[in-house]
């Protein structure tokens, strides 16, 4: 029997080469903010979560899912500012405050799926996935008469399944860069200061259309956002509908076109 002995100084560099292999791997299955819910096969389907461009634009939306009472207040702060934004819906918060979902809708913000029951994306079969979905665009549509394409996924919990299904449905998966936080009740500052400091060009803000202090900060936060020379855009105006990738960040590229020599 021969007996093989290997120098620790091999040892050494075959650690090296295994460790820089799993970083590889985990680098090209991408990192990304918000949480991650699951892999497919070595690739993974990722959403929107901002926008590359070189334009002065971002985007604000409101998650809607429990209450309504600062929604009319939001919108008034919303004319005033002359700034569109959009919506986020769930199912039942459409069948609890239909006048109110009218209400965005004829006022020009633009509104999205946030699913029927706000559960966890992930968890749900293909089936269970397009009934939440078809469902609650069907109510939002049967109000304002405007095609849904968007939509939010609750908890901003995903997995390949859930990005396949919405693609073929038509929608386009958005998630954020920036998030307000005003879910935590920091107050009115804490929210400013975190959503002034984070923003750039392409950024898509989550607020929430019922948090404690957003109607103190969003007159503050716009006034902040229009002196920075930013114009605030429905998210459907920020990304590109076609020939674009998202990278490893969630950052949606639009797709340089080829010249022909």
């Amino acid at each position: 029997m021969k007996l093989f002995f290997i120098s620790r100084r091999h040892l050494k560099i075959g650690a090296a080469v295994v460790a820089l292999t799993l970083i590889s791997a985990i680098y090209t299955a991408g990192f990304q903010r918000g949480p991650i819910s699951a892999f497919m096969n070595n690739e993974r389907m990722i959403p929107i979560y901002c926008v590359d461009t070189e334009e002065k634009k971002v985007a604000i939306s409101f998650d809607a899912a429990w209450g309504s009472d600062k929604t009319e207040d939001l919108l008034k702060i919303l004319k005033e500012y002359n700034v569109k934004t959009t919506f986020f819906l769930v199912a039942f918060w459409v069948d609890k405050y239909p006048d109110m979902v009218k209400r965005i809708s004829e006022e020009g913000h633009e509104i999205g799926n946030h699913s029927a029951s706000h559960p966890q994306m992930s968890q749900l079969s293909e089936e269970k996935i397009t009934e939440e979905l078809t469902s609650t665009s069907e109510k939002i549509e049967a109000i304002t008469g405007s095609k849904v394409n968007l939509f939010r996924p609750p908890f901003g919990d995903y997995n390949n399944r859930l990005m396949r299904v919405s693609k073929d449905l038509g929608y386009y998966v958005i998630q954020w860069d920036v998030d307000s936080l005003d879910y935590k009740d920091y107050g009115t500052n804490a929210i400013v200061d975190r959503v002034i400091s984070k923003v750039k060009n392409g950024s898509i803000v989550l607020f929430h259309n019922n948090a404690t202090y957003i109607k103190e900060a969003l007159p503050i936060i716009l006034d902040k956002l229009q002196k920075m020379g930013y114009e605030v855009v429905p998210i459907s105006q920020l990304i590109y509908k076609d020939n674009y990738y998202i990278d490893h960040t969630g950052k949606q590229i639009k797709l340089k076109e080829s010249v022909n020599q």
